[in-house]
């Protein structure tokens, strides 16, 4: 019998090495779709315990499992364009942290985004988008509001994606949810970039 249980009793900190360790394997082409045994079927559905959460944008280019070399059971994954922190996102969040003790958060941004290209569009020459979409892409501006208009797109892009990963990372930080989790010791909250053309997830300080 596979013990999944061991992905919760690793600490933050080996939970973001096994992220840097996964997405090595993924740059050097050694990362594959990890055998679906029996025991494994059997006991995922007893319980789930992944080691790490994943807030990351609904690009299909941006598929977490893949980049970080992970298996079957190992991230609890949540995508929405923009990785944007909505109540139903934090919702699930929170469940993964309280419920199943999960001991990491990684805020995942990637370069090239088109959520956040449109948001900076939209500080520029107003409303553009179908009303559903301009609501989502509305919700991100907030976290934009220091990227300076006067940079060239190309860089206005990709500090907008930084900006919108610590930002959200920030409302998380504030909520009483996170520091509640944070004052336990267990949990860590950390924001990444993914590089589209080198494949390489680059770690934010």
């Amino acid at each position: 019998m596979i013990d999944t249980s061991l992905h919760t009793q690793l600490t933050a900190d080996e939970a973001m090495q096994r992220l840097i360790e996964g997405n090595a394997r993924f740059l050097r082409g050694e990362a594959h779709f990890p055998e679906l045994r029996e025991e494994l079927l059997e006991a995922m559905a007893k319980h789930q315990s992944p080691f790490a959460m994943i807030l990351g944008c609904s690009d299909s280019r941006v598929p977490p499992e893949l980049i970080f070399g992970a298996g079957f059971g190992e991230l609890f994954v949540v995508r929405v364009a923009g990785n944007l922190l909505s109540p139903e996102v934090a919702g699930s969040l929170q469940y993964a942290g309280v419920h199943l003790h999960t001991p990491l958060l990684v805020v995942l941004g990637h370069e090239g985004c088109g959520a956040i290209k449109a948001a900076l569009h939209t500080r520029r020459e107003g409303p553009t988008q179908r009303a559903r979409i301009q609501l989502l892409i509305d919700s991100l501006l907030p976290g934009l509001s220091n990227v300076s208009p006067d940079l060239d797109p190309e860089e206005e892009l990709a500090q907008g994606v930084e900006a919108n990963v610590r930002w959200t990372i920030r409302q998380i930080l504030e909520s009483p949810e996170g520091q509640a989790r944070l004052a336990e010791g267990r949990m860590k909250i950390a924001g990444a970039v993914y590089e589209l053309a080198t494949g390489r997830v680059r770690f934010l300080k």
